[in-house]
């Protein structure tokens, strides 16, 4: 298989799905709401459901949900008893890191005036994963009740890319590269503050996080300060289970083309029925 390159953060535009189409998302959109100044569209096969999954997507802040994050979003619907809510969340450069996050912690705080905390998870790749992991950070440090459970999908921990073991893997990486995604953290972030925790949730405390549930590709420049991020969970002694992926790229469970990501994304969907 061959993977481009990482395009530049403009061609993320053409790639966006904001609505879903064809006979499964129409049958199974329950509705579609907004929250702050976020699209939430709910999907799922019960509507009476008390499982709620939220659904955090990637594209560097500036571009999604994509094709692949309605694609997965099917396939746990169907394998699930859980509603998932598709966050489509301001993005950069009009909106920068505090208004992106501000969002997601209206989205969780909506979700808790229906759903009661242990009901309620969410899974976020890429970005979606650093937004997932920096909004537990804020809720332990405020003292709020957190979810069941997160799923991190290729979560990038550092938005500086300053980690050394980098530079070797920007050479084997299929898809993102350091320049690529510099760029795009640039133009999301505030004051050039790029170890900020909002954006660099490596740089926060681990303490008191729920069960975690991390997918690493080997082949992906984000994986070196995953490795740090596990480092710094697993010291403070949390419930972590990891997800390899041996020689793959960013997200692979998300990408259809893959026979390992049916196999990695079946994994995470039983993990998601436990």
């Amino acid at each position: 298989m061959t993977l481009s390159h990482e395009p530049e953060p403009m061609d993320f535009k053409s790639i966006v799905v904001q609505y879903p189409k064809g006979k499964f998302f129409k049958q199974n959109q329950l509705r579609s709401f907004k929250v702050s100044d976020s699209l939430i569209t709910e999907i799922g096969l019960n509507g009476n459901s008390e499982k709620l999954l939220i659904f955090i997507h990637g594209g560097a802040f500036i571009s999604g949900p994509t094709q692949h994050h309605w694609d997965a979003t099917k396939e746990i619907a169907k394998k699930t008893n859980y509603k998932i809510w598709m966050c489509d969340y301001p993005k950069a450069p009009e909106n920068k890191i505090t208004q992106i996050s501000e969002n997601i912690d209206s989205i969780y705080k909506t979700a808790l005036k229906s759903f009661l905390p242990n009901q309620i998870s969410f899974i976020g790749d890429s970005v979606g994963g650093t937004l997932v992991t920096s909004l537990i950070q804020r809720l332990v440090k405020k003292n709020m009740n957190l979810p069941h459970k997160i799923i991190l999908i290729s979560p990038v921990m550092d938005a500086s890319m300053s980690n050394p073991e980098i530079e070797q893997i920007d050479n084997i990486d299929p898809m993102l590269s350091k320049i690529g995604v510099l760029s795009a953290k640039k133009m999301c972030v505030e004051n050039s503050d790029l170890k900020n925790v909002m954006i660099s949730p490596l740089y926060g405390s681990f303490e008191k996080f729920p069960q975690t549930i991390l997918c690493l590709a080997e082949n992906d420049i984000t994986y070196p300060d995953q490795q740090l991020a596990v480092k710094k969970i697993i010291d403070a002694k949390i419930n972590l289970e990891i997800i390899k992926g041996k020689n793959m790229p960013h997200i692979w469970p998300l990408l259809p083309v893959m026979k390992e990501a049916k196999q990695s994304l079946d994994e995470i969907i039983k993990i998601i029925n436990n």
